[in-house]
């Protein structure tokens, strides 16, 4: 099987393979996975030439930075390009007996509180090292700094001028002396783009929902404007949180919840469009994800290695040009939406 190829990231001098690892599903996202199955699943990843990976300390509190720094210390560090996160600071809890860690079924006991400020910034940087292993991230990323999770816009507000403040002297700094060669925005909410590009000089996105085959409202706005500054693009969730990979099952996940039924109708007239040009339905969300001039790469999750493995053929097929046609002449995907 062919590797990934390598794509240059926005206006920066990274290079990432088109296809990435996104490293949430390593934090025990929903599904506990054991030590040995994530590092069986992070070896397929890299036998199959995969070389840029992603994480973050909120993704199973810690968990998922120390098993990819595990791997990933084990590998030449000129090899791979490696993002994590800001935003939020783990803390021992108060009470380890009552511990929860929410959607990370298996989280390290470790609670977090938000901090986007200078200090926060470089002490999130550094303990983020610390759990990986190894002296340095190649790109860091202010994390979810959308209204996803701040309801009152006010709260938002007020960790945006935190990061105007003084935080993006942190991450500027790193920048410039080399510690870090790019910088980025998580996030899962299109609102967010317009704001943080009115807010700081980022490099690239990791956007991690509002552009799949199910999704593109971002076209008539929010990538228009990143393409203008040539800010790079990563999608985070090509396969819209996995009903792009299950299909429209019972209990099929969509933006991180269950899908509703419009989104599993949707799906179904996907899907069978897709069969009718013997694709699978994963197969066209891959490619269709990596047709958009501005993404750099797309970084689909996993956490068993033939996860890894049926991703990786399916990004190696082709597709027929006519698929395309015929999902934007039934308006299940825009007319202007970049295809293959």
């Amino acid at each position: 099987m062919k590797a990934p190829s390598r794509r240059r990231l926005g206006n920066t001098d990274v290079e990432v393979t088109e296809f990435g690892f996104g490293g949430a599903p390593l934090g025990d996202l929903f599904v506990a996975v054991t030590e040995p199955q994530a590092q069986e699943t992070l070896a397929a990843a890299w036998q199959g030439g995969i070389r840029y990976y992603d994480t973050a300390p909120f993704y199973g509190h810690g968990k998922s930075e120390h098993r990819i720094g595990h791997f990933l210390r084990q590998q030449p560090r000129n090899e791979f390009v490696l993002s994590t996160k800001i935003g939020r600071v783990l803390t021992a809890p108060r009470d380890p007996a009552s511990f929860d860690g929410g959607v990370w079924v298996g989280a390290l006991p470790f609670d977090f509180y938000y901090d986007y400020s200078y200090d926060g910034v470089m002490r999130s940087w550094e303990d983020s090292l610390q759990r990986l292993g190894l002296p340095s991230v190649d790109l860091l990323l202010i994390h979810d700094l959308d209204a996803f999770f701040w309801d009152p816009d006010q709260r938002l507000s007020a960790y945006e001028q935190q990061l105007r403040a003084n935080g993006w002297r942190a991450l500027e700094e790193l920048k410039r002396d080399g510690r870090i060669r790019a910088i980025g925005a998580g996030i899962n909410r299109s609102t967010a783009i317009p704001r943080l590009l009115d807010l700081v000089d980022l490099d690239f996105f990791i956007v991690a929902m509002p552009y799949t085959l199910l999704d593109q409202e971002v076209l008539d706005n929010e990538f228009p404007r990143c393409q203008e500054r040539d800010v790079g693009i990563v999608i985070g969730s090509p396969f819209a949180s996995g009903i792009l990979v299950t299909g429209p099952v019972e209990g099929a996940r969509y933006a991180y919840d269950f899908a509703s039924e419009g989104i599993l109708e949707k799906t179904r007239r996907i899907q069978t469009v897709c069969q009718r040009h013997d694709v699978p339905l994963p197969c066209a969300a891959i490619h269709f994800a990596l047709a958009h001039p501005s993404v750099a790469a797309i970084i689909p999750g996993g956490f068993q290695p033939d996860h890894v493995r049926q991703n990786l053929a399916a990004h190696a097929r082709t597709v027929p040009a006519d698929l395309w046609t015929e999902l934007q002449a039934e308006g299940l995907l825009r007319a202007d939406a970049p295809t293959p």
